[in-house]
C-alpha cells in the first residue's frame, strides 16, 4: 500500500471517528433528556463503548501519523484521555467490574462524559478556515449567539429538563435570556425546571458569558497549535486583542481569568453559609456554582424562587458582597482586568526596585481604556450608592443593621449594572429610585465584559465631547491621549441606536399589553437590552407579543444594535477624496 492510499484510509478513519462520536453526543443529549426501557439503554450503553474505542484508535494513529506537529499540552491531554478510557474499558470487559482503587468508574455516567471528550476531541481536530469573503466577524458573532440560542432552546424543551413541560415561546425566551447573561424569567427556574435543566440553564450562561466561539476557537488552538491568518484576525475583532499573535494567549487568559475568579467565588460562597442552611452537601455546593456563574457572567439567575431576597440569603452580607464583587469584576472586561493586575504587579516589582535603586521611571502601565472605564465605573458606583442610601434609608433598607444598610446598599447600587441579582423588593422601591436604576441599567457594564448596556466607555465619551464642546475644543484629549473621532462616532452611534431600540420596544409592549403601567413596561424594556434581568414582577404575566419583544431586546443589546447592523450592511469601500466641509446649524 503506498503512502496516497495509507493518507486516504487515515483521513477516513478521523472522519469516521468524528462523526461516531457526533452520533453519540446526541444519543448522550437524548439519554438524559428523555425516558427510555432499559433495552434500549443497554444498547446505547454498547454504542458508547464503540464510540470509545474508535476514539482511541484513532488517537493513537494521530500520534503517528501527526508526530511532527503534536503540541506538548495536546500530547498530555490525549495521553490522559486514552490511559482514562482503557482504564473504563478494561474494568468493564476484562476486570468485570472489580474496580478496586477506580470504583467510581463503575458508574454509566462516566462512560457517557468520556464519549462527550471523544466528540470534543475529534471536533477540535477539524481544520475549520473561515472566510471573511463569505462571512465577516460581525456576522459570525451575531449567528454563534442565534444558533446557541436555538440550541439551548431544544435542550430545555427535552421532558425530563422540566417537571410538566414547555412551552415553545417560554422555551425561546429561557434560552435567550441565558445565553444574552440577562436573567428575565417567564417560569420559575426553581420549581419549574429539573436538576438537568437547570444544569442546562447554567451550561448556556456560561457559553453566553464567554461567546461560544471563544471555547470552540481555543479547544480548535490547545490541540492543532496552529490557525489561519483569518480565523486570527476575525477573533481579534471579537476579543479586541491588540496583535494577532497575543489572539490565543488573550483567549486563554480570559479563560483562566473567568474560571480562577468563579473557583473562588464560590468557596467564598459556599463558606458564607452555616452547615444546616442547606439539606445536603450537594444543595449547598450546587448553589454555590450556581451563583458564582451568574454572577461573575452577570446573568442574575438563581436557582431560588426568591433568589437573594430569600430570608436565609438577603440577610447574609458576606453573600452579597462576594457575588458582587464576582459581578463586578466580570462587568470591567477581561482587558480592563488583565490590565489592572498586570498594573499591580508593576507597582510591587517597582516598589521592591525602587527601594534598592530608588528609580524614578514610570512606564504606561494601565493604559487609557482602563483608566477611563475604572474612573467611570466608580463614579457611576458612588453616585448609585449615595443616591440609593439616601433614599431608601428608611424604605426597603428598614430591616436591616446599619453594617447591613451599607453592604446592601453597595449591592442594590451595582446590580443594575447587568448583574440582575436583588435583595430588596424592587417592587417597594420609590420613584426616583427606579428612575436612576432605569440610568443604570441603560449604561451598563465595561466594554469587553459579561455585562450589557451602552457600556461606561461610551457614557465616558459622550460627557467628555459635551465638555469638550463647552471649553471650546474641536476634539477630545485625556490623559495626554486624543480620542480618535471614529471611537466618537461609535459611541453616539451606540447611544442613538440603544434610545432607538428601546424606546420601539416599548412602545410595542404597551400595545400588547395596554394594562400594564408604562413605568413597568420600561423598567422590562431597560432590563431587557441591557441584559440586566431586573424585574417588577411584569415579565411572567405578558402576552405571547410582548415576549418576542423582550426575546429580541435581549438578543440586540447582547451582540449591540450596531454589530447587527454591520452584519446586514455591506461596508462601502474607502474612495481617495474629500468633500469641502460645510459647518451644520445645531442650536
Amino acid at each position: 500500500m503506498n503512502r496516497e492510499n495509507l493518507v486516504n484510509y487515515f483521513e477516513q478513519l478521523f472522519k469516521f471517528a468524528l462523526w461516531s462520536s457526533l452520533i453519540g453526543v446526541f444519543l448522550f443529549i437524548t439519554d438524559f433528556g428523555f425516558i427510555k426501557s432499559l433495552k434500549s439503554e443497554q444498547i446505547v450503553l454498547k454504542y458508547y463503548y464503540f464510540v470509545l474505542i474508535v476514539g482511541i484508535f484513532s488517537t493513537i494513529v494521530k500520534f503517528f501519523y501527526r508526530f511532527q506537529e503534536y503540541k506538548k499540552t495536546a500530547l498530555i491531554f490525549d495521553s490522559f484521555i486514552v490511559f482514562f478510557t482503557l482504564t473504563i474499558l478494561w474494568n468493564r470487559f476484562v476486570n468485570g467490574y472489580h474496580f478496586a482503587f477506580f470504583d467510581f468508574l463503575k458508574y454509566d455516567l462516566i462512560v457517557k462524559f468520556a464519549v462527550v471528550f471523544t466528540f470534543l476531541r475529534e471536533f477540535s481536530d477539524l481544520k475549520l478556515n473561515y472566510k471573511r469573503t463569505s462571512i465577516n466577524p460581525a456576522q459570525l458573532f451575531v449567528l454563534s449567539f442565534f444558533l446557541l440560542i436555538i440550541f439551548g432552546a431544544l435542550l430545555l424543551a427535552l421532558p425530563k429538563a422540566t417537571y410538566n413541560g414547555i412551552s415553545f415561546i417560554d422555551a425561546i425566551f429561557t434560552s435567550t435570556s441565558a445565553v444574552c447573561v440577562t436573567g428575565l424569567i417567564v417560569v420559575d427556574t426553581a420549581t419549574y425546571f429539573t436538576p438537568l435543566g437547570q444544569y442546562i440553564i447554567l451550561l448556556l450562561i456560561q457559553l453566553g458569558g464567554l461567546g461560544i466561539l471563544t471555547f470552540a476557537s481555543y479547544f480548535a488552538y490547545f490541540f492543532r497549535g496552529t490557525s489561519t491568518y483569518e480565523n486570527q484576525l476575525a477573533l481579534s475583532d471579537m476579543n479586541q486583542s491588540n496583535k494577532l499573535s497575543e489572539v490565543f494567549s488573550t483567549i486563554k487568559y480570559i479563560l483562566i481569568i473567568t474560571f480562577s475568579i468563579e473557583f473562588f467565588a464560590a468557596l467564598f460562597v459556599f463558606f458564607s453559609f452555616e452547615k444546616n442552611m442547606f439539606p445536603t452537601f450537594y444543595d449547598r455546593a450546587f448553589f454555590s456554582i450556581f451563583h458564582s456563574i451568574s454572577a461573575f457572567c452577570n446573568a442574575g439567575f438563581s436557582n431560588y424562587t426568591l433568589g437573594l431576597y430569600d430570608d436565609r440569603f438577603r440577610f447574609n452580607y458576606p453573600l452579597q458582597f462576594t457575588l458582587m464583587m464576582s459581578f463586578v469584576f466580570g462587568g470591567l472586561g477581561f482587558s480592563i482586568v488583565s490590565n489592572v493586575l498586570s498594573y499591580i504587579k508593576y507597582r510591587i516589582f517597582a516598589f521592591i526596585g525602587n527601594a534598592r535603586n530608588q528609580r524614578n521611571y514610570r512606564p504606561w502601565v494601565l493604559n487609557i481604556n482602563s483608566r477611563i472605564t475604572l474612573i467611570t465605573t466608580i463614579l457611576i458606583s458612588t453616585f448609585a450608592f449615595i443616591v440609593y442610601f439616601s433614599l431608601e434609608y428608611h424604605n426597603t433598607l428598614s430591616e436591616h443593621s446599619f453594617i447591613g444598610k451599607i453592604v446592601t446598599a453597595m449591592f442594590t447600587a451595582t446590580t443594575p449594572r447587568t448583574a440582575g441579582f436583588n435583595s430588596v423588593d424592587l417592587t417597594l422601591l420609590s420613584y426616583p429610585t427606579l428612575v436612576i436604576m432605569l440610568f443604570l441599567m441603560w449604561v451598563g457594564a465595561s466594554p469587553a465584559s459579561t455585562g450589557g448596556g451602552i457600556k461606561t466607555s461610551t457614557i465616558a465619551i459622550a460627557v467628555l465631547n459635551v465638555y469638550s464642546l463647552i471649553v471650546g475644543k474641536n476634539r477630545i484629549e485625556i490623559y495626554r491621549r486624543e480620542v480618535s473621532e471614529n471611537t466618537v462616532q461609535r459611541a453616539f452611534a451606540t447611544i442613538i441606536l440603544s434610545l432607538f431600540v428601546i424606546g420601539l420596544g416599548i412602545t410595542f409592549i404597551s400595545v400588547f399589553d395596554t394594562k400594564i403601567p408604562l413605568l413597568k413596561i420600561a423598567f422590562e424594556c431597560f432590563s431587557a437590552y441591557s441584559t440586566v434581568g431586573l424585574s417588577l414582577g411584569v415579565t411572567p404575566i405578558l402576552s405571547l407579543g410582548s415576549k418576542w419583544v423582550l426575546i429580541l431586546l435581549m438578543f440586540i443589546g447582547r451582540v449591540s444594535m450596531l454589530s447587527i447592523m454591520i452584519a446586514v450592511f455591506k461596508k462601502i469601500k474607502h474612495k481617495n477624496y474629500r468633500y469641502p466641509k460645510e459647518e451644520i446649524t445645531i442650536n
